[in-house]
């Protein structure tokens, strides 16, 4: 019998957008981030903004074999005790809550996660850890500030982490593009990169079957999607050894 098909929730934007004759909210998010869980050999489900509840988060992450925590607007400085800076996009109230009690759940559940960009930094604050709201208040360094561009950005891996070892490159260059950065990593978290300015561009949590959080975008690197690959094969080997729900035969 086959190994079942590992199914990795992947988290969306719910946008204003115009589609034909229609002017709503839609439930999106890059093909790429679908595009690298399907060819690392997973089945992507999107996981929309929703209203939050202990029930729902559970029922959900228990349909799934990993999650990707995917890229998008500021995290509410509230979340980690911290006032608006002036940069600071306007809170997404509704994706803050669903994303920071996936991302809790996830890791309570020991559930495969890769984080990415905005994603990163859910993760930290889910975990305790706190957020620098414009990064060229500290550096000068191009980290992608340009609209609709992405900074090709060298960073350094530190050895001895998981991502040091799913890469094999002490260094590499990769795509940016944001404004905010991890600030306090949360006690949990390992740093396990770095760009040459110091900024934290990966976390992983030690010990966990896979939870990795990338400041780039590895999504956009469709030679070199690495990330997404060991994501799934996380996710394969817990599918491999947990009952599937009921409700997903249904």
């Amino acid at each position: 019998m086959a190994d079942p098909v590992p199914l990795i929730g992947v988290t969306t934007y719910l946008e204003r957008a115009v589609q034909g004759p229609w002017d709503e909210r839609f439930g999106m998010v890059p093909e790429t981030y679908l595009l690298g869980v399907e060819e690392g050999g997973g089945a992507p489900l999107l996981l929309p903004p929703q209203p939050v509840d202990g029930a729902t988060v559970d029922r959900v992450l228990s349909a799934l074999d990993g999650l990707v925590l995917s890229g998008g607007a500021d995290v509410d400085p509230a979340r980690y005790g911290a006032d608006r800076h002036p940069r600071t996009q306007a809170p997404r109230a509704d994706r803050d809550a669903w994303e920071l009690a996936l991302a809790a759940g996830a890791v309570r559940r020991d559930l495969p996660v890769l984080a990415i960009c905005r994603g990163v930094q859910v993760l930290d604050v889910a975990l305790g850890g706190t957020l620098l709201q414009h990064v060229p208040d500290v550096t000068a360094a191009d980290h992608g500030e340009a609209p609709g561009a992405f900074a090709p950005t060298p960073v350094d891996t530190v050895a001895g982490t998981h991502v040091r070892e799913l890469l094999g490159e002490d260094r590499l260059t990769v795509h940016c593009h944001h404004h905010q950065a991890i600030d306090r990593v949360a006690p949990d978290l390992v740093v396990a990169a770095r760009s040459a300015d110091g900024l934290v561009e990966a976390v992983e949590l030690p010990g966990a079957a896979f939870v990795v959080g990338v400041q780039w975008h590895p999504e956009q690197d469709a030679a070199d999607r690495r990330l997404f690959a060991a994501l799934v094969r996380a996710a394969g080997r817990r599918a491999a050894r947990t009952p599937v729900p009921s409700a997903v035969h249904a």
